[in-house]
This record gives C-alpha cells, sequence and structure tokens, in this order.
C-alpha cells in the first residue's frame, strides 16, 4: 500500500541563528529540507509528500525543492499542531490509509526507518520510533530539582511517526474544534482521542536540528562524508574579458551593478560567470563555453548566463561530482564590485550547492594601465576545485 507523507515545514527556527529560518539554511551544500524531502522521494513506499510551510515562505520552498518531485506546499497554522493538521488534511483524497508526519529539521532520517515505520502500521494504528532515556531525569520546577523522575519506561521521541490516515485526521479535527492546543507532537494528538501509539527504535542519527551548532555540526558531516566518497580532487581555471558598450549596467555573477556602460556580449556578456563556468568545465575535461553554448547560435542572445552555469554543474552532478570550492577574482577599474560580493555570493551558493564560505570573490584593478586601465572593458578570472568518485 502506498503512504502519503507530511513533512512539517513552518516554523521560524530562531534558536538556529542567521538570517535563514533553520530548515532553510545549507548543510552540505543544500538546504536542511532538502535533505529531508529527499530522503522520503527516493523511499519505494512513499507515493506522496505533502510540505506544510509558513507563509512569506513560498519562493525560499520552491528554491529548495526544484527539482524534487512533491506536491504543491500548503501553508501551515501558527503553531505545528495546526500546521499539521493542515497538512493530514490535503493528504485526505489520496488512495492510501498511511500517513507519516516528519519534522522537516530532521534531514538525517534514514530509508531503513521509514520502512521500519510503514511496517508497523501494518499492526498498529500509531507508531513512533524513539530511544530509551538513559540519562538521570530531574523534575526541576524554576530550575530547582523537586524530585528524581523513574527513567524507566521513559522515551525520547523522533519522527517520522505514523499513523491511519483517518484516524489521525479525525484526532487532530477534534482536538481543533475543542480547542485542544499545546500538544507538541501527533502522538500527544492521538493518545487525547483514544488512538493505541506503538514505540520502536528510533536512531541516533536521527536528530532534530534546533541550535547553530546543530547546524554546523550537520555542515562537516555531510562534508567530511561527500569527501570521503570522492577522492578524485581536480582543478580547473577560467578566465573571460569583455569590453564595454553602451547601457546602463554590468552583470557580473547575476547581479546587475549600475554602471554607465555594459559588457558586449552575445548573451548577458557576464564575464564571471562566464570564467567560473570555463573552471568548472576545466576540472571537468571537458570543452570551453563555446563548444556547448556557440556565440554564432541566436537562441543564446542576451541570455543569462546562469544557463551556461547550470549545464556545467549538471555535467558535475552527472558524473556524481561536487564543488569544494570556487575562487573567482574580477579586474576592473570599474564599476565597484565590492558592494555587491555578497549579492552575488548568495546568488551563486544555490546554484553551486555549496555554502558561502566556500565562495571567493574579489576584485582589483590594473592601476590604470592597459586596455582595463583605460576603462575600455574588465576580466574575470576564477579557479574550481571539484571532487570525484
Amino acid at each position: 500500500m502506498s503512504v502519503a507523507v507530511v513533512i512539517v515545514a513552518g516554523g521560524a527556527g530562531f534558536r538556529a541563528g542567521g538570517e535563514l529560518p533553520k530548515q532553510y539554511q545549507f548543510i552540505g551544500g543544500r538546504p536542511v529540507i532538502w535533505w529531508t524531502l529527499k530522503a522520503f522521494v527516493d523511499h519505494p513506499g512513499v507515493s506522496h509528500v505533502q510540505t506544510v510551510i509558513a507563509t512569506g515562505h513560498e519562493g525560499l520552498f520552491a528554491a529548495a525543492s526544484e527539482g524534487l518531485k512533491i506536491a504543491s506546499p500548503v501553508i501551515g497554522g501558527a503553531t505545528r499542531q495546526d500546521s499539521c493538521r493542515i497538512g493530514i488534511a490535503a493528504c485526505e483524497n489520496l488512495e492510501t490509509r498511511k500517513v507519516l508526519i516528519h519534522d522537516a529539521a530532521r534531514p538525517f532520517v534514514t530509508a531503513e526507518l521509514i520502512s521500519h515505520v510503514i511496517a508497523e502500521l501494518d499492526r498498529s494504528e500509531g507508531v513512533v520510533p524513539g530511544l530509551p532515556v538513559a540519562d538521570t531525569m530531574k523534575l526541576a520546577p524554576g530550575g530547582l530539582v523537586e524530585r528524581t523522575v523513574d527513567r524507566q519506561g521513559l522515551w525520547s521521541v523522533q519522527t517520522p511517526q505514523g499513523f491511519d490516515l483517518l484516524s489521525i485526521k479525525a484526532a487532530h479535527e477534534k482536538a481543533y474544534e475543542q480547542k485542544l492546543e499545546g500538544l507538541t507532537d501527533d502522538a500527544a494528538v492521538a493518545e487525547k482521542f483514544g488512538i493505541k501509539v506503538r514505540v520502536i527504535a528510533g536512531r541516533v542519527e536521527n536528530r532534530k536540528l534546533t541550535t547553530a551548532e546543530d547546524i554546523r555540526e550537520a555542515d562537516q558531516f555531510l562534508i567530511t562524508k561527500a569527501n570521503s566518497e570522492r577522492l578524485d580532487v581536480r582543478v580547473g581555471q577560467g578566465i573571460d574579458f569583455h569590453e564595454f558598450e553602451a547601457g546602463n549596467c554590468v552583470v557580473l555573477c547575476g547581479v546587475k551593478i549600475p554602471h554607465d556602460k555594459k559588457l558586449k556580449g552575445h548573451s548577458d556578456a557576464d564575464a564571471a560567470m562566464h570564467a567560473l563556468t570555463d573552471a568548472i568545465l576545466g576540472a571537468l575535461g571537458e570543452g570551453d563555453i563555446g563548444a556547448y553554448f556557440p556565440p554564432s547560435d541566436p537562441q543564446w542572445k542576451n541570455v543569462s548566463s546562469a544557463i551556461f552555469l547550470q549545464k556545467a554543474i549538471d555535467l558535475l552532478d552527472a558524473r556524481n561530482g561536487i564543488i569544494s570550492n570556487v575562487d573567482i577574482t574580477i579586474l576592473a577599474e570599474a564599476p565597484r564590485v565590492g558592494p555587491h560580493i555578497a549579492a552575488m555570493k548568495d546568488l551563486l551558493s544555490p546554484l553551486l550547492h555549496v555554502s558561502q564560505h566556500r565562495i571567493a570573490i574579489k576584485a582589483t584593478t590594473t592601476e590604470q594601465l592597459g586596455a582595463i586601465g583605460r576603462r575600455e572593458g574588465l576580466a574575470a578570472f576564477a579557479t574550481a576545485t571539484i571532487r570525484l568518485p
């Protein structure tokens, strides 16, 4: 029987710090939620993945889930409990009686654990994975120990939590109608309305990312794992020059920089992105950018150079390779590049599937020497380090 999955991703994730909610922060070159979604999309027992997101996160989610075959997201409520209710309701017309509910911030869920939860639903109305509590437990209201709590029989529960779809849907609806709030997981909702929930063995690695330190550790874990699987390290370089012509902005690394001229070229003449594309192609041992996108072909007239960079990344992905780091230097008297470097990194990071600290962008001048010194054009130099299996 096919299984529906609800991914709860409506939280703000303030405790993780950073400018983005934790589910959209990068670990291992991808957003946290991408790893979570991918685990369920790739599972043979899952037929439908329904995500619940917060209002205003539509753009973030679209970018984070690009390329994954999932349902369009629904907007959640003010609490996790309310978001779960909305996500489950979105699955009610599917041809399935099983639903799993999972936290977006648990990206290390394994196929084995997913299979175990699904299998247990054949004999249970509700299933939750968990770990037996190993530490001594203290009841300490206000920070003052009142007593020691017997830990025998206590479990620290995880997700995915599995249920009979109609049963958990009805339980959530009753909780909503009765204004029962503060139920922190779906098992708590189930318990309130008589659904028997079985606990099975969870996995230590199936941890929830909560703090900035959690994000850093997860990122390092995935990078180390990826590097250990890809021992062929290669370096490529790219160089591009463009002259100026009449215009009102210069495009570099996808960012439009106001200027009294623009770069002359068949596409958008983004010299920095062209150099980076050639650097990646060079590391792969492929032809240069012109071999794939000849300037004589009218279909590339005025297009964004992000198309060219994406082709290089697609070739890298096809060989199961990853970017280790890139280094770009822009040589120009004008326009001033420095104020726009942050925006350039913002744009390149999701394209390259790397964190911003693995992208270096620098700008310098020729001290008014030569054609660049005379402001007749500019140049870009790029180096890319990649890793292949």
